[in-house]
């Protein structure tokens, strides 16, 4: 038996004794887990140096390197959204409704974990927590799978966590970490479906892809970022230009960062030399339509490819629309149904936008960097689901539950 298969069985077994854990036990499992990282964290960080120093050397770009790095800062992040998502109601075991049918049979669906949970993520260590605490805390047993990147800081981070597991007297492979940080890894593992329950891709297009092409095992798919905000002709612009600088700069390697700027063709000679100044001060390179770069020939033409590229990266593209319905149709052919946004004083237009744009998450004078399972108050997210089934948005400990129906009878039989 190959490890990863090994892995996969711990993880297998262990699912049925976490199903059974009271909502204090495994608080209690959560808190051991971060007073754990916290103590372990120069070990973390120097663990993470490792890794950083390699990626450095490979030419890996800012974006992606801020993704990789662990600080004390950060660690205290994660620290946090453990504690909050030890203050979460576990959903495990609620009641989501109940009725009484005729013959006397009483129904309960009721909240349970999905099992066997595996993850393949890219190099974003802060994700080997964020997977493994809401996974606890919703019942689940967890395999994970990382970036090479990213491999001494998710084995430090999973060597606290499974300390801490064992003083909690936890079931071992609660959390389980593949090693193996080759391709063939991860083939194997989407195709485990007698051991796992579910798998979740987390990272670019082509890891999504290539895991939902070849997977056997359920699939949850997380998706990429090519996100828009659409300055509409009576927008505030002073509001407009702070949402997109938030927007594309504050971290510009994340899926909810934007990518697309749609601006109303009646305010596009006031509204983007302005944005251009703001932006290209601080480093972002701007790319332009033909209508655009007419009335800021500063910036670089946009090609076909750009409208359908996620940059993760100080890039945006921008291009002047005729109006709202425009912009629409813009986002359905090149977005990617993750966030959009509208900036606009136009409530009609508001609507029309919230109504009609197909995405997992939709803002009306908002930064679409919002789109974040600690944002929406889930204290941590396994993805962002771009999907309709089950799940859709930051993947938080209800999605990360199914339900079972639970019947009570006195005898009654089926005629």
């Amino acid at each position: 038996m190959s490890n990863v298969k090994k892995l996969a069985k711990n993880v297998f077994m262990a699912k049925s004794r976490l199903a059974f854990l009271t909502p204090k036990e495994k608080n209690l499992a959560l808190k051991a887990i971060a007073g754990e990282i916290d103590r372990d964290r120069k070990k973390i960080i120097v663990d993470n140096e490792k890794d950083v120093n390699k990626a450095k050397i490979k030419g890996i770009k800012d974006s992606l390197l801020d993704r990789l790095l662990l600080n004390d800062k950060r660690i205290d992040s994660i620290i946090d959204s453990i504690t909050k998502i030890i203050d979460l109601e576990d959903p495990t075991g609620k009641v989501d409704a109940g009725w009484v049918l005729p013959n006397g049979l009483k129904i309960n669906k009721v909240r349970v974990p999905i099992g066997a949970i595996g993850i393949v993520y890219e190099g974003r260590p802060n994700v080997t927590v964020e997977a493994a605490t809401i996974a606890i805390k919703s019942g689940n047993s967890l395999l994970l799978k990382g970036s090479s990147s990213a491999q001494n800081t998710n084995s430090a981070l999973v060597g606290s966590i499974k300390s801490a597991l064992k003083r909690t007297e936890f079931p071992d492979g609660t959390v389980e970490l593949i090693d193996d940080t080759s391709h063939e890894a991860v083939g194997e593992m989407i195709k485990l479906d007698e051991y796992l329950d579910l798998v979740i891709p987390r990272g670019g297009k082509k890891l999504i892809d290539f895991v939902v092409k070849n997977a056997t095992v359920p699939t949850l798919e997380t998706g990429i970022g090519n996100c828009h905000i659409f300055v509409d002709e009576s927008a505030d612009f002073d509001m407009a230009l702070k949402i997109i600088e938030n927007a594309k700069v504050q971290r510009p390697g994340t899926c909810n960062a934007v990518e697309k700027v749609l601006v109303h063709k009646k305010i596009a000679h006031q509204f983007e030399p302005l944005l251009y100044k703001k932006l290209s001060k601080i480093g972002v390179e701007l790319r332009g339509c033909n209508e655009t770069m007419n009335i800021v020939p500063q910036m670089l033409p946009a090609s076909e490819a750009d409208w359908s590229t996620e940059y993760l990266d100080l890039i945006l593209a921008v291009k002047v629309v005729n109006d709202v319905d425009e912009a629409i149709e813009h986002i359905r052919k090149y977005g990617t149904k993750h966030s959009e946004s509208i900036i606009t004083m136009d409530y009609k237009n508001a609507l029309k936008f919230t109504s009609q744009i197909d995405a997992a998450v939709v803002y009306v004078n908002a930064s679409t960097r919002f789109t974040d399972g600690g944002e929406f108050g889930f204290g941590a997210e396994m993805g962002i689901s771009t999907q309709k089934i089950h799940a859709r948005g930051p993947i938080g400990l209800n999605e990360l539950t199914t339900y079972k129906y639970v019947v009570f009878g006195e005898g009654q039989t089926r005629n």
